[in-house]
Protein backbone atom coordinates (compact mmCIF):
# COMPACT_ATOMS: atom_id res chain seq x y z
CA UNK A 1 0.00 0.00 0.00
CA UNK A 2 2.95 2.30 0.48
CA UNK A 3 2.85 4.80 -2.39
CA UNK A 4 -0.84 4.68 -3.23
CA UNK A 5 -1.69 7.85 -1.33
CA UNK A 6 1.37 10.01 -2.06
CA UNK A 7 0.57 13.61 -1.16
CA UNK A 8 -3.00 12.74 -0.16
CA UNK A 9 -2.64 12.83 3.65
CA UNK A 10 -3.74 16.44 4.31
CA UNK A 11 -6.67 16.08 1.90
CA UNK A 12 -7.64 12.77 3.48
CA UNK A 13 -7.61 14.31 6.94
CA UNK A 14 -9.59 17.38 5.92
CA UNK A 15 -12.09 16.10 3.36
CA UNK A 16 -12.80 12.42 4.02
CA UNK A 17 -16.05 12.15 5.97
CA UNK A 18 -15.77 11.35 9.66
CA UNK A 19 -17.51 8.23 10.90
CA UNK A 20 -19.56 10.13 13.44
CA UNK A 21 -19.77 9.86 17.20
CA UNK A 22 -22.45 7.10 17.27
CA UNK A 23 -20.20 4.77 15.27
CA UNK A 24 -17.15 5.57 17.41
CA UNK A 25 -19.16 5.04 20.60
CA UNK A 26 -20.39 1.71 19.23
CA UNK A 27 -16.76 0.64 18.78
CA UNK A 28 -15.82 1.86 22.25
CA UNK A 29 -18.62 -0.12 23.88
CA UNK A 30 -17.70 -3.22 21.86
CA UNK A 31 -13.99 -3.06 22.72
CA UNK A 32 -14.19 -1.97 26.36
CA UNK A 33 -12.61 0.92 28.21
CA UNK A 34 -9.36 -0.78 29.19
CA UNK A 35 -8.63 -2.60 25.93
CA UNK A 36 -5.71 -2.26 23.56
CA UNK A 37 -7.03 -1.71 20.03
CA UNK A 38 -5.16 -2.03 16.75
CA UNK A 39 -6.30 0.40 14.04
CA UNK A 40 -4.88 -1.33 10.95
CA UNK A 41 -4.48 0.99 7.98
CA UNK A 42 -5.19 3.96 10.23
CA UNK A 43 -4.52 6.74 7.71
CA UNK A 44 -4.38 10.10 9.49
CA UNK A 45 -6.25 8.75 12.53
CA UNK A 46 -9.86 9.07 11.37
CA UNK A 47 -10.86 6.31 13.80
CA UNK A 48 -7.82 6.22 16.09
CA UNK A 49 -8.03 9.80 17.33
CA UNK A 50 -11.71 9.91 18.40
CA UNK A 51 -11.55 6.33 19.73
CA UNK A 52 -8.34 6.74 21.74
CA UNK A 53 -9.94 8.50 24.68
CA UNK A 54 -12.52 5.72 25.09
CA UNK A 55 -10.18 2.71 25.21
CA UNK A 56 -7.04 1.90 27.13
CA UNK A 57 -4.45 2.07 24.35
CA UNK A 58 -4.46 2.55 20.59
CA UNK A 59 -1.93 1.11 18.13
CA UNK A 60 -2.27 3.15 14.93
CA UNK A 61 -0.55 1.31 12.06
CA UNK A 62 -0.15 2.49 8.47
CA UNK A 63 2.48 1.96 5.73
CA UNK A 64 2.42 5.63 4.66
CA UNK A 65 4.68 7.91 6.69
CA UNK A 66 2.80 11.00 5.48
CA UNK A 67 -0.44 9.62 6.89
CA UNK A 68 1.23 8.83 10.22
CA UNK A 69 2.75 12.30 10.40
CA UNK A 70 -0.62 13.90 9.75
CA UNK A 71 -2.15 11.67 12.43
CA UNK A 72 0.48 12.65 14.97
CA UNK A 73 -0.14 16.32 14.20
CA UNK A 74 -3.90 16.01 14.57
CA UNK A 75 -3.70 13.88 17.71
CA UNK A 76 -1.66 16.48 19.55
CA UNK A 77 -1.17 15.50 23.16
CA UNK A 78 -3.20 12.28 23.03
CA UNK A 79 -0.79 10.09 24.95
CA UNK A 80 -2.35 6.67 24.50
CA UNK A 81 -1.86 6.44 20.71
CA UNK A 82 1.27 4.76 19.40
CA UNK A 83 1.85 5.54 15.72
CA UNK A 84 3.64 2.67 13.94
CA UNK A 85 4.77 2.30 10.34
CA UNK A 86 3.66 -1.15 9.18
CA UNK A 87 1.01 -3.00 7.27
CA UNK A 88 -1.07 -6.17 7.26
CA UNK A 89 2.01 -8.32 6.60
CA UNK A 90 3.76 -7.18 9.81
CA UNK A 91 1.10 -8.09 12.37
CA UNK A 92 3.38 -10.50 14.20
CA UNK A 93 5.86 -7.67 14.84
CA UNK A 94 3.35 -5.55 16.76
CA UNK A 95 2.83 -5.35 20.52
CA UNK A 96 -0.09 -7.45 21.81
CA UNK A 97 -3.60 -6.14 21.17
CA UNK A 98 -7.10 -7.18 22.22
CA UNK A 99 -9.17 -6.09 19.22
CA UNK A 100 -8.65 -4.73 15.70
CA UNK A 101 -10.55 -2.13 13.70
CA UNK A 102 -10.17 -1.27 10.02
CA UNK A 103 -11.81 1.66 8.28
CA UNK A 104 -11.74 1.55 4.46
CA UNK A 105 -8.45 -0.37 4.49
CA UNK A 106 -9.38 -4.07 4.51
CA UNK A 107 -9.93 -4.14 0.73
CA UNK A 108 -6.24 -3.38 0.12
CA UNK A 109 -5.14 -6.48 2.00
CA UNK A 110 -4.91 -10.21 1.41
CA UNK A 111 -8.03 -10.54 3.49
CA UNK A 112 -7.95 -14.27 4.25
CA UNK A 113 -4.27 -14.17 5.21
CA UNK A 114 -4.92 -11.22 7.53
CA UNK A 115 -7.82 -13.01 9.24
CA UNK A 116 -5.71 -16.15 9.67
CA UNK A 117 -2.98 -14.07 11.33
CA UNK A 118 -5.51 -12.33 13.55
CA UNK A 119 -6.87 -15.71 14.61
CA UNK A 120 -3.38 -16.47 15.95
CA UNK A 121 -2.87 -13.08 17.57
CA UNK A 122 -6.20 -12.04 19.06
CA UNK A 123 -7.31 -13.36 22.46
CA UNK A 124 -10.37 -15.65 22.57
CA UNK A 125 -12.84 -12.77 22.89
CA UNK A 126 -11.03 -10.55 20.39
CA UNK A 127 -13.21 -8.67 17.89
CA UNK A 128 -12.50 -7.73 14.28
CA UNK A 129 -14.42 -4.57 13.36
CA UNK A 130 -14.82 -3.03 9.91
CA UNK A 131 -16.10 0.52 9.58
CA UNK A 132 -17.20 2.12 6.34
CA UNK A 133 -19.92 2.37 3.71
CA UNK A 134 -22.58 -0.29 3.40
CA UNK A 135 -22.71 -2.85 0.60
CA UNK A 136 -25.37 -0.69 -1.09
CA UNK A 137 -23.50 2.61 -0.66
CA UNK A 138 -25.29 5.14 -2.92
CA UNK A 139 -23.37 6.95 -5.62
CA UNK A 140 -22.06 10.37 -4.65
CA UNK A 141 -24.08 13.08 -6.43
CA UNK A 142 -20.99 14.49 -8.19
CA UNK A 143 -19.63 11.09 -9.25
CA UNK A 144 -20.91 11.10 -12.89
CA UNK A 145 -19.02 14.34 -13.52
CA UNK A 146 -15.87 13.25 -11.72
CA UNK A 147 -15.83 9.90 -13.49
CA UNK A 148 -15.65 11.71 -16.82
CA UNK A 149 -12.85 13.96 -15.53
CA UNK A 150 -10.85 10.98 -14.23
CA UNK A 151 -11.30 9.17 -17.54
CA UNK A 152 -10.03 12.24 -19.39
CA UNK A 153 -6.90 12.23 -17.21
CA UNK A 154 -6.49 8.43 -17.30
CA UNK A 155 -6.76 8.08 -13.52
CA UNK A 156 -10.07 6.32 -13.14
CA UNK A 157 -10.87 4.07 -10.21
CA UNK A 158 -8.72 1.01 -9.62
CA UNK A 159 -9.04 -1.55 -6.88
CA UNK A 160 -6.89 -4.03 -5.03
CA UNK A 161 -6.72 -7.48 -6.61
CA UNK A 162 -8.46 -9.02 -3.58
CA UNK A 163 -11.23 -6.43 -3.29
CA UNK A 164 -14.93 -7.14 -3.62
CA UNK A 165 -15.00 -5.38 -6.97
CA UNK A 166 -12.19 -7.57 -8.31
CA UNK A 167 -13.18 -10.93 -6.85
CA UNK A 168 -16.93 -10.68 -6.34
CA UNK A 169 -16.47 -11.46 -2.63
CA UNK A 170 -17.72 -8.80 -0.29
CA UNK A 171 -16.08 -8.43 3.13
CA UNK A 172 -19.13 -10.11 4.67
CA UNK A 173 -18.58 -13.17 2.50
CA UNK A 174 -14.89 -13.40 3.39
CA UNK A 175 -15.61 -13.04 7.11
CA UNK A 176 -18.40 -15.62 7.03
CA UNK A 177 -15.92 -18.31 5.94
CA UNK A 178 -13.16 -17.14 8.30
CA UNK A 179 -12.47 -17.95 11.98
CA UNK A 180 -14.45 -14.75 12.75
CA UNK A 181 -17.75 -15.89 11.29
CA UNK A 182 -20.22 -14.53 13.87
CA UNK A 183 -21.25 -11.19 12.39
CA UNK A 184 -23.18 -8.27 13.77
CA UNK A 185 -23.80 -4.91 12.14
CA UNK A 186 -25.16 -1.48 12.93
CA UNK A 187 -25.88 1.43 10.59
CA UNK A 188 -25.59 5.14 11.29
CA UNK A 189 -26.86 7.72 8.77
CA UNK A 190 -26.18 11.42 8.44
CA UNK A 191 -26.57 14.03 5.70
CA UNK A 192 -23.34 15.82 4.86
CA UNK A 193 -23.06 19.15 3.00
CA UNK A 194 -20.27 19.65 0.45
CA UNK A 195 -19.08 22.77 -1.32
CA UNK A 196 -16.91 22.86 -4.43
CA UNK A 197 -13.60 22.88 -2.52
CA UNK A 198 -14.71 19.89 -0.43
CA UNK A 199 -15.64 17.84 -3.51
CA UNK A 200 -12.32 18.60 -5.20
CA UNK A 201 -10.36 18.02 -1.99
CA UNK A 202 -12.06 14.67 -1.67
CA UNK A 203 -10.79 13.67 -5.11
CA UNK A 204 -7.22 14.46 -4.05
CA UNK A 205 -7.65 12.14 -1.06
CA UNK A 206 -8.28 9.07 -3.23
CA UNK A 207 -5.54 6.65 -4.27
CA UNK A 208 -6.41 6.88 -7.96
CA UNK A 209 -6.31 10.70 -8.09
CA UNK A 210 -3.82 11.46 -5.29
CA UNK A 211 -1.38 14.32 -5.96
CA UNK A 212 1.54 11.91 -6.52
CA UNK A 213 -0.38 10.05 -9.21
CA UNK A 214 -1.45 13.25 -10.97
CA UNK A 215 2.05 14.71 -10.79
CA UNK A 216 2.45 17.88 -12.85
CA UNK A 217 -1.14 17.48 -14.12
CA UNK A 218 -2.61 18.19 -10.71
CA UNK A 219 -3.40 21.85 -11.42
CA UNK A 220 -5.06 21.00 -14.74
CA UNK A 221 -7.04 18.22 -13.05
CA UNK A 222 -8.31 20.58 -10.36
CA UNK A 223 -9.21 23.31 -12.87
CA UNK A 224 -11.02 20.83 -15.12
CA UNK A 225 -12.90 19.33 -12.18
CA UNK A 226 -13.92 22.78 -10.96
CA UNK A 227 -15.17 23.82 -14.40
CA UNK A 228 -17.11 20.62 -15.07
CA UNK A 229 -18.65 20.45 -11.60
CA UNK A 230 -19.91 24.05 -11.84
CA UNK A 231 -21.25 23.43 -15.34
CA UNK A 232 -23.32 20.55 -13.96
CA UNK A 233 -24.30 22.33 -10.74
CA UNK A 234 -23.78 26.14 -10.79
CA UNK A 235 -24.59 26.44 -7.08
CA UNK A 236 -21.40 24.56 -6.21
CA UNK A 237 -23.19 22.88 -3.31
CA UNK A 238 -24.22 19.29 -2.78
CA UNK A 239 -25.62 17.12 -0.03
CA UNK A 240 -24.79 13.47 0.41
CA UNK A 241 -26.55 10.89 2.56
CA UNK A 242 -23.73 8.94 4.21
CA UNK A 243 -24.44 5.61 5.88
CA UNK A 244 -21.66 4.21 8.07
CA UNK A 245 -21.74 0.51 8.83
CA UNK A 246 -19.98 -0.93 11.85
CA UNK A 247 -19.52 -4.63 11.13
CA UNK A 248 -18.16 -6.68 14.03
CA UNK A 249 -16.92 -10.24 13.64
CA UNK A 250 -16.23 -12.74 16.41
CA UNK A 251 -15.26 -16.38 16.65
CA UNK A 252 -18.08 -18.84 17.26
CA UNK A 253 -18.46 -19.84 20.92
CA UNK A 254 -16.61 -22.97 21.91
CA UNK A 255 -18.45 -25.44 24.08
CA UNK A 256 -16.74 -28.17 26.11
Amino acid sequence: MEDLFGGAAPYYAKYRPRYGDPAIQHLAMTFGQGSTVLDLGCGPGTIAIPLAGRVGRLLAVDPDEEMLAEGRRLAGAAGNIRWIKGDSTTLHDLPPFDHVVMGRSFHWMDRRAVLADLDELLPPRGVVALVGPTREDPQEPWEPVMRRVREAFGVNTFTASSSFQATGEHHDDVLATSPFSVLDRAHYEEHLPYDLDAVIGLQLSYSYSAPARLGDRRRAFVETARRELLAANPSGRWERAAVTEVLTARRPPRFP
